[in-house]
């Protein structure tokens, strides 16, 4: 899952569809200039997103149309919401969309032109039914603001044939913020926390393999304190019987006060990679087979 710059998108069911962020009916919708259209384009992406992160978002500099969302370009946007209020004007139907986040105002500007006024009662839903007041709803398109109010203008609102779609859009709209945020979870994290166990076992009597690896070979995570790391290392390389270590074996071989070694077996503890023996000063490592 690549959620970089050049992240790409699947339609998310949509009839018209957005592969990479691009045009979709209704794009053309009022109040966007030329320019705005032209230079977006090239850097358009598809975002998930909640409706707190549309309010929160800010723009880069004062002349900037875009917004910044986790210090990111965020040009066309998605989210889900449940539907508090449709009215219907002359020129659109404005819809008050609900996620639990917050609220706001999403318009979809009737083309009567473009869709051969078929969107003046469905309000852009896309072929796949009205969306209705309380019911829940996917909108596309993108967030503006006027006259210090900020509105989303819809390419398509449709409303959500399976609720499941709720739950798997707001942890898809997390898993992004987070990667914008705090980097890529996995690859990246788990690389650093390799490399800093590798400098750390070298820098204390080259252990690097010890020190990295766990029960089955498991890799402590990353951010784990030094202290944990060498009670680890010093539980996993010390001989013993069946009943593991007691805490002052293992801060001599570790070289660490009591103090350390306590927080460092409390932080094993809670990571699930030791357990206590004979009593609570006695620890032995969680073997995991498979």
């Amino acid at each position: 899952m690549d959620y970089s710059n050049n992240y790409t998108t699947t339609s998310y069911g949509a009839q018209g569809g957005a592969n990479g962020g691009g045009f979709m009916p209704g794009s053309q919708s009022n109040g966007d200039n030329a320019s705005t259209t032209k230079r977006g384009y090239g850097k358009d992406t598809l975002r998930p997103v909640t409706i707190k992160q549309l309010l929160d978002a800010h723009h880069p500099h004062p002349d900037a149309e875009y917004f910044m969302i986790d210090s990111s370009e965020t040009t066309q946007v998605t989210f889900v919401g449940q539907i508090r209020n449709i009215s219907l004007q002359t020129t659109n139907v404005t819809y008050k969309l609900d996620d639990g986040t917050g609220t706001i105002e999403v318009k979809v500007w009737i083309d009567a032109e473009a869709f051969g006024g078929e969107e003046g009662e469905g309000g852009g839903g896309g072929g796949k039914g009205k969306p209705v007041e309380q019911g829940y709803a996917r909108v596309w398109g993108r967030l503006k603001a006027f006259n210090n109010k900020r509105h989303v203008g819809a390419n398509i609102i449709r409303p959500i044939q399976d609720y499941n779609e709720v739950q798997y859009h707001l942890l898809e709209a997390t898993a992004v913020h987070l990667h914008f945020s705090r980097g890529p979870p996995e690859q990246l994290d788990s690389a650093k926390g390799q490399g800093n166990g590798a400098a750390a076992a070298a820098a204390n009597g080259g252990a690097a393999q010890q020190q990295q690896g766990g029960a089955g070979g498991q890799l402590l995570p990353a951010g784990t304190s030094m202290a944990a790391r060498k009670v680890y290392q010093a539980i996993r390389s010390t001989p013993q019987s069946n009943e593991g270590l007691h805490v002052q074996q293992i801060a001599t071989a570790a070289g660490l006060e009591m103090a350390e070694v306590l927080r460092g077996g409390d932080e094993l503890m809670n990571l699930g990679l030791i357990f206590t023996t004979v009593d609570e000063h006695t620890w032995a490592l969680l073997e995991i087979n498979g």
